[in-house]
């Protein structure tokens, strides 16, 4: 018989997870194929750790890897990839955010599309501000411009994704992993799955705007060269205004059309504008430079403390 895992990373998800437990349980029983249940917890500092254990301890369908620490939302999900033997794979968060009753409804569209991704796009957004889903819907959309993969837009990592995806996946050695755009960049047939998003259940995002920033450069960086094209091109630009502003105030001198020698503006103006250039251009570079030393020094994306309910 096949094999479903539900991967499910947790970050204090004290105050949902039993919930989120249960209804992933009770969704699970409607499918015929043999299931289980993988919670991945990310360094926690509240209870979380000992639920899971109490959980894992009362349910042999469970599994749990703890982390050592917190490592993040994208190592997370690759640990239980990584350590996944199922014929298929959904990620879900534990926030209950993405409903687990729609696994049945994913799982029949995979089989009726023979499809070996399905990710589900948000229809809507509940529980969330309109800064976020303003600038969800700008990253989305600005990430397809820059990048040479065509991803989908509004949707997150919850997806059903099969064996020979999980295989392709597990062969990419890089750190810095956004994983819902390498699963793109895999391939393979791949359709939607529509859906209303829900609010959380309870507690508080675990992605306030610096780690969504954080986020969104990671996936620009990794997924684009653009952004040093785009350095480039300032670069030209301000070397053909300061040709241009050269050009216009030594006429000027000469003809008296302009008073260069009591121009303050306008060398402020230049100045600015030549340095803001150069400070950029030294970022994106910098940015980049970063990545590769990550690159390099190749530690592993997450160290495991213990795990339950694992095969020895």
């Amino acid at each position: 018989m096949k094999k479903l895992t539900v991967i499910v990373p947790c970050y204090n998800e004290e105050l949902v997870l039993k919930e989120s437990y249960r209804r992933t349980k009770e969704a699970l029983k409607k499918i015929s194929l043999q299931t289980e249940i993988m919670y991945i917890n990310d360094g926690s500092s509240d209870a979380t750790r000992f639920m899971l254990d109490g959980i894992a301890a009362s349910d042999s369908q469970v599994k749990v890897i703890h982390f050592s620490r917190n490592f993040g939302h994208q190592p997370a999900v690759t640990a239980g990839i990584n350590h996944c033997d199922a014929d298929f794979v959904v990620i879900i968060d534990a926030d209950m955010q993405d409903p687990p009753e729609l696994i049945p409804d994913i799982l029949a569209l995979q089989e009726k599309e023979q499809a070996d991704v399905v990710y589900c796009v948000r229809k809507s957004r509940e529980g969330e501000s309109l800064f976020k889903k303003l600038t969800a819907k700008l990253f989305y959309r600005t990430l397809n411009y820059m990048s040479d993969v065509d991803f989908p837009v509004d949707t997150g990592d919850f997806r059903m994704i099969n064996r020979k995806v999980m295989d392709q996946f597990n062969q990419l050695k890089e750190r810095g992993k956004y994983i819902r755009g390498l699963i793109s960049w895999v391939g393979f047939k791949q359709v939607p799955f529509y859906y209303e998003r829900e609010s959380r259940i309870a507690g508080e995002t675990k992605y306030p705007l610096s780690k969504m920033w954080k986020f969104a450069s990671t996936a620009m960086l990794y997924f684009s060269k653009k952004p040093l094209h785009l350095a480039m091109s300032m670069g030209f630009l301000a070397v053909f205004i300061g040709i241009v502003l050269a050009v216009w105030f030594t006429l000027g001198k000469i003809y008296g059309f302009s008073h260069a020698e009591i121009g303050w503006t306008s060398i402020m103006t230049s100045i600015i504008f030549f340095g803001g250039v150069q400070l950029l251009t030294v970022g994106v570079l910098g940015q980049y430079i970063g990545i590769l030393f990550d690159e390099v020094k190749a530690r592993p994306e997450y160290i495991i403390a213990e795990k339950k309910n694992f095969e020895k």
